[in-house]
């Protein structure tokens, strides 16, 4: 779906945003008629309060600011304020002077219009805001347009977006941006030396393949590196039902780094842009693999596989091996990975790992510039004897539970042999409804990368 701001419009209803600490200044700019019916209604300007006001017929609307406080609790609160309002055009008649605020509140907006409506017709919001003096509405929309991409991409039930889907949705993309696609499917995947994506695959009806994309032939050379396992039942390592519910967004690294492709082709970033994407799902039949097999990944390392159910590393560290052969200037990792990086910072948060001390600073102020929260987490060396079971080179399911998102951090970067590494492990869903994020798939990182990118890829 499209997401975009309304046309300037002269008639556009004003919506003034109201700070608790001058409500009663804020009130005095008002009509008698309107103050008094501000004060009837107890209109006190906290956070994503909102007040239609009456004139003739609808003239305007309150919405309440907070405190920097909240805001800082809340993020897109004042945006998903304003998506609420009764039908009509609004305009933001005293917008902060603060760029990152007042994009926020737009993007907030934006994000609030979002509705997934493939499997059931849901309703739209009848608010529509001119965008805000002094923000780029064309980014702003390119930016929520991806988006909603990616949430659409990991909300699809795995019957319909399994990897020949997800080949289909890479290959739309492409259309949309002149850039190019190319896969390697089934058992052209042992011919191909794809050993990992082929095993975690290939007792699924539906054939593993990689997906690759490429598009621009200027600037820094960037491979995104997304995590497509379309659904994961744990393999014989059999998930528990409660466990498996979720799994359809296992595929939700692919669905942001294509979130994230389109952002940077729809703004023309000036970069090589290659995206792979390890597509399979993880299922169980008569050639499933096993607990203790050993397998030789495409980089010559041998993998011991201790639990089936700790795929996503073995797909994409085929994938990680491809990409660092052409020796990007910059590789990104996005996975759905594991319960421990949630156990560690939670849901609303993506944890990501670099050895790049400028990159990793960076991207800590534009994901505070842009509401779009990650922390850094560390390669522990210390830890990489945990990931060498003694019998192979590398353990997929390190045994004893501890530091389990980090190790298969370091699993990872065995695999990616490139002088600037970044690994996010991410959640990719929305557990309830939340300001411009309802219940469901949602993009995480992809932002705040999008907005580090342009320094990240000059340093």
């Amino acid at each position: 779906m499209s997401l975009k701001f309304a046309e300037a419009r002269a008639d556009a209803l004003p919506v003034t945003l109201v700070n608790p600490d001058t409500v009663e200044d804020d009130l005095s700019q008002l009509t008698d008629a309107q103050r008094a019916w501000a004060q009837a209604h107890g209109f006190s300007g906290q956070l994503g309060q909102s007040l239609t006001l009456p004139g003739d017929g609808l003239a305007g609307a309150l919405v309440g600011r907070g405190s920097a406080k909240d805001r800082a609790r809340k993020r897109f609160a004042i945006g998903a304020a304003i998506a609420g309002l009764p039908g009509g055009c609004y305009s933001i008649v005293n917008i902060s002077d603060d760029r990152a605020e007042a994009d926020e509140i737009a993007l907030g907006y934006l994000l609030s219009c979002y509705r997934f409506d493939r499997y059931r017709k849901q309703s739209s919001s009848k608010a529509e805001l001119v965008a805000p003096d002094g923000c780029d509405a064309e980014r702003l929309e390119r930016i929520a347009d991806a988006e909603a991409l990616t949430r659409d991409l990991i909300n699809t039930t795995a019957e319909d977006m399994g990897p020949d889907a997800l080949e289909a949705a890479v290959r739309a993309l492409a259309g949309a941006f002149g850039a190019e696609v190319s896969t390697v499917e089934g058992d052209a995947l042992k011919e191909q030396n794809f050993p990992l994506i082929h095993t975690v695959g290939r007792a699924a009806a539906k054939a593993p393949r990689l997906i690759e994309m490429t598009w621009g032939s200027e600037g820094p050379a960037l491979t995104l590196v997304g995590k497509g396992v379309c659904f994961d039942t744990g393999g014989l390592n059999l998930k528990p039902g409660a466990s498996m519910g979720l799994m359809k967004k296992d595929m939700g690294g692919a669905a942001n780094v294509l979130g994230l492709a389109r952002m940077i082709m729809g703004g023309g970033m000036t970069c090589r842009l290659r995206v792979l994407i390890p597509a399979v799902e993880n299922n169980v039949a008569g050639n499933s693999f096993r607990p203790s097999d050993i397998y030789t990944a495409r980089n010559g390392l041998t993998v011991e596989i201790n639990n089936t159910d700790a795929e996503g590393r073995l797909v994409l560290a085929d994938a990680l091996a491809y990409g660092a052969e052409a020796s990007p200037d910059l590789m990104i990792c996005m996975a759905t990975l594991t319960g421990a990086a949630r156990v560690a910072v939670g849901p609303d948060i993506a944890p990501f790992y670099t050895d790049d001390e400028a990159l990793a600073g960076t991207l800590a102020t534009a994901a505070a510039q842009v509401a779009d929260p990650v922390w850094r987490l560390p390669f522990h060396d210390a830890y990489e004897p945990m990931v060498e079971p003694g019998i192979a080179d590398l353990d997929n399911a390190p045994a004893g539970g501890m530091a389990g998102s980090i190790t298969a951090a370091l699993f990872l970067r065995r695999f990616a042999d490139v002088p600037r590494f970044v690994h996010f492990d991410i959640y990719g869903w929305q557990r309830a409804n939340a300001p411009a994020r309802p219940k469901g798939g949602v993009g995480q990182g992809i932002r705040a990368l999008f907005e580090a990118l342009p320094e990240v890829l000059k340093q």
